[in-house]
């Protein structure tokens, strides 16, 4: 049965089946001091009188819809020349390539009087078009007022004149004496960047360009060179395969330098050919969350069990460890429509492209990724020139080794050997601190650029605003250091206007410029050519098991820490642990009683932790806060790489810096060991806020056999059956049963956004989506703490657990729900986890609006749910009535308050805010409104060019169903009968969020399905 799992939120809540009650109770933790202010202890001795509080009740409320009716007056200066492709009010879009030394992404730019507001995914460029979190997030980082603003020498602001000059007579004094010249730069995919490197080298023949990424990829890089002969990543596409199998490989997330979730959701369609996911794992992965079956192993088991897979597949024998053995059933059943994918070191990564070989994978495409150059050998061979005194000028390209290699305090120090130390840096950051010129990096949105991503694929990237600062993109300096100050061929639009033409051919710069991607001359191919096993099976036998294992990984949110000092991404749920503002060490719940580990929530509902300090290969990462969390293989640990980044803003100094451990290869260390300090951790989640009321049967699923072969409504096995009211004329369906009269919804279009849960691999584009579209404010770790994020969209995160005994045993025993969590088998270990978006649902018959006291929300007739900001006085009896807890509360006015410096407080900051959207003040309620303003904009459009909206417009104009790379989210027109979502509709999976309560929403569900034979 669908409803067959106890679904709960977090191990607090397993434990305590009295939590949500508690929850709803404390949601909002304040009480109104009403006694203090209106009660007169002095005069009668009384508390306040129904007269007196009527009375203040009147006053308030009408001073503050006076007050609501007052607006600050801040004077517009208008254009004196308008620019001829800017019409005010009307948005600009721009094709262009965003890569920031770790992400990429074909994308559309949004700009509002020429700024950029907002970023969406390139419909053009198919999967290199999909925006993750950090892409959509990334508008942001452009307005950071923390960024270097000024070019500097010897510390002091200097103009780009003084600096070149500096720079141009190390680079002479280096030629003459024959020192090299290093250019130090992040993996760049730029034909033309090469191009001009190659140039400057040759009126410099000493430099060298060297490569160096935090997260280098250099186990997959070692693997590819090995196996296929080239330095190039693989690609792969799911959309063939009926079944993967996951070794520590994260593949949704940041696995192989790009995520596999598009082509994955694809194949996840539910039917006989449904893609089945294997997992075996340590950490609780964003993948791992999506499997069908996850094997929890510590990396050491991990490595063992590859590795009987591999001589059970290619060696022909058999695998004597049960998991090995099951999956190597299933890998040979299916043949060349299974593939194999892992992670963690140079030598699983092997064995698995030699299984993929052996079982002749049809994902494997022979494309290859060019996104990362990292070479550890050449790298070394860097630090040998540094330390040998033979570097005569360094020049770094947005890197910081310092921060992000385990011996960059050995870096640091031998920086003193080179003479000429150029740092290009967007923040002031360690490197900045060690070169004596600085010259701040322009942003990708102010650059001109092209990449070669990916076998046949070339991309343009463009200027979409203004350089905010006096700063200059690498390819700029290098053209004035190559050409000498002043000169006419300086201009690198030029340089690559030219550069690109042998790449677009008959395909002209200006259309290539518009599409933003085109398809490229490069036809590099991968092909098994080698490949020693034995090597890669001794490589992981040298992984000695030990007592904890630890585990690094990249955070959905914060991935390398590029855009650490991003209040957005920040302040991101992670999707797993729900925590935000932090990175902490994970552990299983068996491993933290067995250590004395703590989590506990306090007396306001606040989660707090224990402290350790963490030692591997000698090496101590001090006052680590930890998380408990199910499905962490017991003896391992996981920490996130990208977080404490020092002197890189105020918000990037969060956490703690794990590069220290990280050799840049490999994933999994042996011998961690944790020491509690004694003092506890305040960790800011947001799982335990916003309760559905302790309402269990939310998020659905059923398993694949069942969806095919048992009918949906079936009388007694249907696994979605349709809800039915017992009345006394018999049993009614819900929807013929209202208190309301219905009304006319079919004159125009009337909206619905469709989710399908099995489709959604919780990764958050969608919420930074509606944060950047909406204008909604980033609140900071304690208010978060408090219960109070602002977010309009959230993803629910749930574990599942089977119950062990049928309803009517339960009901002979006299067994209520808190009596069967007892007889749970150790659920929090090992629990499914189903991720389910929530949203204001736009209800037919809301309950919000019914007991709003002056109608500041409304029902309009086409579906949506409308908020009239200057009317509402914020008695939050809409939000008390919301049964799915969507609605926010301005507990103050986050922008223009220090109090909250995350971008909104300064000019620079706020020019991220979209004009068609208020920014709302204190004291009010808000909500989705299913983008309004642009669903609007678009209606509008089409009745000026007299013609009927489609429905790819539609579907366009709410931000997060746009932002959401594996289409788990269809928002369109239910009055288009072939729009999609009205296809979507008629699904047997569709189900509405709390049915029962009759509030017939305009958001509908889909049943997960999973892709297993329940045990």
């Amino acid at each position: 049965m669908a409803s067959n799992k106890i679904q709960f939120r977090s191990i607090h809540e397993l434990k305590d089946p009295a939590l949500n009650n508690k929850l709803a109770q404390k949601e909002f933790q304040e009480e109104i001091p009403v006694e203090d202010f209106l009660g007169d202890a002095e005069q009668n001795g009384s508390s306040t009188s129904r007269r007196d509080f009527l009375k203040l009740l009147g006053f308030s409320t009408a001073a503050v819809t006076l007050a609501a009716c007052e607006a600050p007056v801040i004077k517009t200066i208008p254009y004196v020349v308008k620019p001829h492709d800017i019409i005010p009010g009307v948005p600009n879009y721009y094709a262009s390539t965003y890569f920031d030394g770790f992400d990429f992404a074909s994308v559309l730019v949004k700009t509002r009087e020429g700024r950029p507001i907002k970023i969406d995914p390139n419909p053009a460029a198919g999967d290199l078009g999909k925006t993750n979190a950090r892409a959509q997030a990334a508008v942001l980082s452009l307005y950071d007022n923390d960024k270097v603003k000024q070019p500097k020498l010897d510390g002091k602001d200097e103009t780009f004149d003084k600096v070149d000059d500096f720079v141009l007579k190390g680079l002479e004094e280096a030629k003459a004496v024959g020192k090299k010249i290093v250019l130090l730069s992040q993996s760049f995919a730029s034909p033309t960047f090469k191009k001009l490197f190659a140039d400057f080298k040759a009126k410099y023949p000493t430099a060298e360009l060297v490569t160096f990424d935090a997260f280098p990829y250099s186990a997959g890089l070692d693997a590819a060179q090995e196996v296929f002969g080239q330095r190039a990543l693989p690609v792969y596409d799911l959309k063939g395969s009926e079944l993967v199998v996951s070794f520590q490989a994260d593949f949704l997330g940041d696995y192989n330098a790009g995520s596999l979730e598009t082509s994955f959701a694809e194949a996840r369609k539910p039917g006989a050919s449904m893609l089945r996911h294997i997992q075996v794992e340590s950490n609780m992965s964003l993948t791992g969350a999506n499997a069908d079956s996850r094997y929890r192993l510590k990396p050491s088991a991990v490595n063992k069990t590859l590795v009987e897979v591999y001589n059970a597949i290619v060696g022909g024998g058999a695998a004597s460890d049960k998991i090995a053995s099951e999956i190597v059933k299933e890998l040979q059943a299916k043949g060349s429509k299974a593939v194999v994918l892992a992670d963690g070191s140079k030598g699983a990564q092997v064995l698995a492209h030699l299984i993929n070989q052996k079982l002749g994978s049809v994902a494997f495409t022979g494309k290859a990724n060019f996104l990362r150059e990292f070479d550890q050998a050449r790298y070394n061979e860097f630090l040998a020139w540094v330390n040998a005194g033979q570097v005569g000028v360094l020049i770094t390209n947005n890197v910081d080794p310092i921060y992000s290699h385990p011996k960059g305090e050995d870096f640091k120090k031998s920086l003193t050997k080179v003479p000429y130390v150029v740092a290009v840096a967007d923040k002031k950051n360690e490197m900045y601190k060690a070169a004596k010129a600085v010259i701040p990096v322009a942003n990708w949105l102010e650059s001109w650029g092209d990449m070669e991503p990916q076998t046949g694929v070339y991309t343009l990237m463009q200027p979409t605003i203004q350089k905010i600062y006096k700063s200059r993109q690498i390819e700029e300096s290098l053209l004035v250091w190559k050409n000498g100050k002043n000169n006419a061929a300086n201009n690198y639009y030029d340089y690559l206007k030219a550069s690109s033409a042998s790449i677009l051919g008959a395909t002209s710069f200006n259309k290539a410029l518009y599409n933003g991607i085109v398809p490229s001359n490069n036809a590099t191919t991968l092909s098994y050519a080698g490949g020693n096993a034995s090597q890669a099976i001794a490589e992981l036998g040298n992984f000695k098991a030990s007592d904890l294992e630890l585990v690094l990984y990249t955070k959905t949110s914060m991935g390398d820490g590029t855009q650490a000092n991003n209040p957005w991404l920040q302040e991101l749920p992670d999707p797993i642990t729900r925590m935000s503002w932090d990175n902490y060490l994970t552990i299983s719940p068996k491993d933290a009683e067995r250590l004395g580990i703590e989590n506990d929530l306090n007396a306001r509902m606040q989660l707090d932790g224990s402290i350790v300090n963490l030692t591997v290969n000698g090496v101590t990462i001090k006052d680590v806060p930890v998380f408990i969390q199910p499905g962490q293989a017991d003896g391992s640990v996981g920490l996130a790489l990208g977080y404490g980044k020092k002197n890189s803003g105020a918000t990037a100094d969060t956490g703690v810096n794990a590069y220290p451990l990280f050799d840049g290869s490999n994933l999994a260390i042996s011998n961690a060991k944790i020491e509690k300090t004694g003092e506890d951790h305040e960790f800011a989640g947001i799982q335990l806020q916003n309760t559905l009321m302790g309402r269990y049967e939310i998020a659905k699923e059923v398993p694949l056999a069942e969806y095919i072969n048992v009918a949906f409504d079936d009388e007694h096995k249907g696994w979605n059956k349709p809800l039915e009211y017992h009345t006394i004329s018999g049993a009614l369906p819900a929807g013929k049963i209202d208190l309301w009269d219905a009304f006319d919804d079919t004159d125009g279009p009337h909206f619905n956004l469709s989710v399908d849960l099995n489709s959604c691999t919780g990764c958050g584009a969608c919420i930074i989506a509606c944060q950047a579209e909406n204008n909604v404010p980033v609140v900071g770790k304690e208010e978060i703490r408090m219960s109070r994020d602002m977010y309009w969209l959230r993803i629910d995160r749930y574990y599942s657990a089977k119950e062990k005994i049928e309803t009517k045993e339960g009901i002979d025993r006299g067994l209520n729900v808190p009596n069967l969590y007892d007889i749970l088998i150790e659920p929090n270990e090992s629990p499914d986890v189903i991720f389910q978006p929530v949203m204001c649902q736009h209800c037919n018959h809301a309950p919000c609006e019914t007991v709003c006291p002056v109608a500041a929300t409304s029902h309009s007739k086409q579906g949506q749910n409308h908020m009239a900001y200057n009317r509402c006085i914020g008695t939050r009896y809409c939000a008390n009535n919301c049964p799915y807890k969507v609605r926010r509360f301005n507990w103050f006015t986050y922008n223009l308050n220090d109090k909250f410096d995350f971008n909104q407080n300064n000019d620079l900051g706020r020019m991220v805010l979209n004009p068609d959207v208020v920014v709302r003040t204190r004291g009010v309620m808000e909500k989705c409104s299913m983008c309004i303003q642009e669903t609007q904009a678009t209606i509008l459009a089409a009745k000026r060019e007299n013609r009927k909206v489609s429905d790819t417009e539609f579907k366009n104009s709410c931000a997060c169903a746009a932002a959401c790379s594996t289409g788990a989210m269809t928002f369109g027109d239910m009055n288009d009968k072939e729009s999609e979502v009205r296809k979507l509709y008629s699904s047997n999976r569709r189900y509405y969020l709390l049915e029962e309560i009759g509030t017939k929403p305009n958001v509908f569900y889909h049943t997960k399905v999973r892709n297993r034979v329940e045990k």
